[in-house]
């Protein structure tokens, strides 16, 4: 995943405030230039009108590419992607919301979660650096402080099912065991995930399931919890 990727993964163009920002307008979209390291390189970053976000650093007209190293050694390539990185998170905060998880319907199950129950996620391991998808996951619990009723998180695809790329948030939830043995036979639920496969099942938030019948087995776990 790109540096751009990684911090822009749950943020969501505000069209409202980049087109009143006064940024320089192209025909995909907008651009920044921001020098760094005191001047001695330039950065050149796109935002095209789906609020993708690309970049390049240029030394003396050539582009910089060492920073990009998946971990650069300590030293001027890392002082670089940090001064990088910041001007980024600069930019999602100015032009983008962001949002809690990465993919639509984890958003829209988040917000009904809050408007049943008025619960929103907390996010126990957001500092742990080690481990991206412990980092994201996101807990709702019953009381604050309390037991967990679902667990959100995104995950490599090939943990739910063999062979398959790319990553999938998921949501994982307390149901009575005869439902989960009867559910995981369906497509969208699976075993549940680094959890008590008897007591939690794991639903994919990839709109294979609505939104409607994810809620009703969502209640269903907060009733489980005590």
């Amino acid at each position: 995943m790109s540096i751009e990727d990684e911090i822009f993964k749950k943020a969501k163009l505000d069209s409202g405030k980049i087109e009143s920002s006064g940024l320089k307008s192209t025909s995909r979209g907008w651009e920044i230039k921001k020098n760094l390291m005191g001047g001695a390189l330039q950065c050149v970053i796109e935002i095209d009108k789906k609020g993708a976000v690309s970049g390049k650093v240029f030394d003396n007209g050539e582009e910089y590419l060492p920073f990009r190293a998946e971990n650069p050694a300590g030293g001027y390539s890392f002082d670089v992607k940090t001064e990088y990185e910041e001007i980024l998170k600069e930019i999602l905060k100015k032009y983008f919301i962001e949002n809690y998880f990465i993919s639509p319907q984890a958003n829209r199950i988040t917000e009904l979660i809050y408007k049943k129950f008025s619960i929103a996620p907390d996010f126990p391991w957001k500092n742990q650096k080690k481990n991206i998808s412990a980092k994201d996951a996101g807990v709702f619990r019953k009381n604050e402080g309390g037991r967990w009723f679902a667990l959100l998180m995104n995950i490599k695809k090939d943990r739910l099912i063999t062979n398959t790329k790319g990553s999938v948030d998921i949501i994982n939830l307390k149901l009575d065991f005869d439902e989960i043995r009867a559910l995981i036979q369906k497509e969208g639920f699976y075993p549940a995930y680094h959890m008590n496969k008897k007591y939690w099942i794991t639903i994919a938030l990839d709109d294979t399931i609505a939104d409607e019948i994810i809620m009703g087995f969502i209640t269903k776990s907060y009733n489980n919890v005590k």
